[in-house]
């Protein structure tokens, strides 16, 4: 059954919300980040939820709703739709309180995801995967709480859920070095948002508060285009935490004269950061996790000497998706490049190549050639990793000189899915 929700948010509720979790969510901390501190020339603080229990922020919306239920309506089993973090506050919370849950997630969601909802729910969870987004698990599980008479835990649309998140920020301004002039979120549902936004409003209104979206699933800039929430009929599924095709209802009504602006960010952006903040601060983020960092390129000249915040959303990452987010991020900082590049079938066709063509820093990561008996040349796919940006020009100059060249490929997105 869908329990009839009151559609305010207040901070009186916040504060009890920040109650009853004092035992189960951890205090994580605010830390001051040296490096992205000296390259914006800012005081950067990253908020680090990805430290959570279930390494996200998720299980303070979850628990805190769950907390407000009756024994009554616990005992009907609850039920959810997530693209994982929600899933594990949700398995998390049955567990805790001994109440039977069962949790629909997306056909995609990385495996990662899946073992640590079954890992914090116990006995007390079943998932059931289903359809290939968010959206599409969410239809099914309202049809199947209506049918069971169970309780439908939303991910964001809720005030309690809400509140749980807007807890976040109560510690954000107790730990904070005085005033905090941008704060940079992640927004998928827009439940962190708009929680965030409530607590910020009353307590450190001066405070610029930040959305960011993945590009390829914006729905909250589009809710803000449209002045209502809208239903986007395509979104890329790669950021899953924030892959959502329409933010909630009551999370837009906040946010709309809450959010100071909300930026979209490319996928290869959000890569590229994923990297530098494992390799240059051991930071391990997820997608999601990576777009309130991504986002401060876009503000670099305004938060130039200010006190700035990122909430670092969540750390569940697949290890096996690191493959992907290495070449993505080359693809988007201009270092790898495809082409369909012509092989005489000659000996030493290939030495050519390698001596002729590339420069001295450049390094063939793909080589795809079948032999045609029945030509004279061939066609190979051919994958090149460059040091510089600027060493791609003489590459594609010697490429055409020697006659080689066919084709360029990072061009065509139907064929760089194929590839990629």
């Amino acid at each position: 059954m869908k329990e009839k929700n009151r559609q305010t948010v207040t901070l009186d509720n916040v504060q009890k919300a920040a109650e009853r979790l004092k035992d189960v969510s951890v205090r994580t901390p605010l830390l001051v980040n040296n490096n992205l501190s000296t390259i914006y020339e800012a005081q950067i603080n990253f908020k680090r939820e990805d430290l959570q229990r279930v390494r996200s922020y998720k299980i303070r919306g979850a628990y805190n709703k769950m907390a407000t239920l009756s024994k009554e309506s616990l005992s009907k089993g609850v039920v959810c739709a997530s693209a994982g973090n929600h899933a594990q506050g949700v398995a998390f919370a049955c567990s805790a309180m001994k109440t039977k849950g069962t949790i629909f997630m997306p056909l995609p969601t990385p495996g990662q995801k899946l073992e640590q909802v079954k890992m914090f729910g116990g006995n007390y969870v079943d998932i059931v995967l289903y359809g290939d987004t968010f959206d599409e698990a969410k239809d099914a599980a309202l049809e199947f709480c209506e049918k069971n008479e169970g309780v439908f835990i939303h991910p964001f649309d809720d005030p309690a859920i809400i509140e749980g998140q807007a807890t976040v920020a109560l510690e954000i301004l107790e730990q904070a070095d005085g005033l905090i002039d941008y704060l940079f979120l992640p927004i998928g549902g827009g439940g962190l948002a708009a929680g965030v936004c409530s607590v910020f409003q009353s307590l450190s209104p001066k405070t610029k508060i930040i959305g960011t979206e993945p590009s390829g699933a914006a729905s909250m800039t589009k809710a803000m285009e449209q002045g209502k929430p809208f239903y986007l009929e395509k979104i890329s599924r790669f950021v899953d935490g924030a892959a959502v095709q329409k933010v909630g209802d009551l999370n837009f009504n906040i946010c709309q004269n809450a959010l100071h602006d909300v930026v979209t960010i490319e996928e290869g952006m959000i890569c590229e950061t994923i990297l530098s903040l494992y390799n240059k601060d051991a930071v391990v983020v997820e997608p999601a996790g990576a777009l309130s960092v991504a986002a401060l390129e876009k503000y670099k000249e305004e938060i130039k000497g200010k006190n700035v915040v990122c909430i670092i959303s969540g750390s569940n990452n697949d290890i096996t998706r690191m493959e992907e987010i290495k070449e993505k991020a080359l693809l988007y900082a201009g270092l790898k490049h495809y082409f369909l590049v012509r092989f005489p079938q000659r000996p030493g066709a290939l030495k050519s190549f390698v001596m002729d063509v590339l420069g001295t820093n450049d390094d063939i990561t793909t080589f795809e050639y079948t032999k045609k008996n029945s030509k004279e040349k061939g066609i190979a796919v051919v994958g090149i990793v460059l040091k510089n940006n600027e060493d791609f020009e003489p590459l594609l100059f010697n490429m055409k000189k020697y006659d080689f060249f066919v084709n360029y490929l990072n061009n065509d997105p139907s064929l760089m899915n194929i590839l990629i």
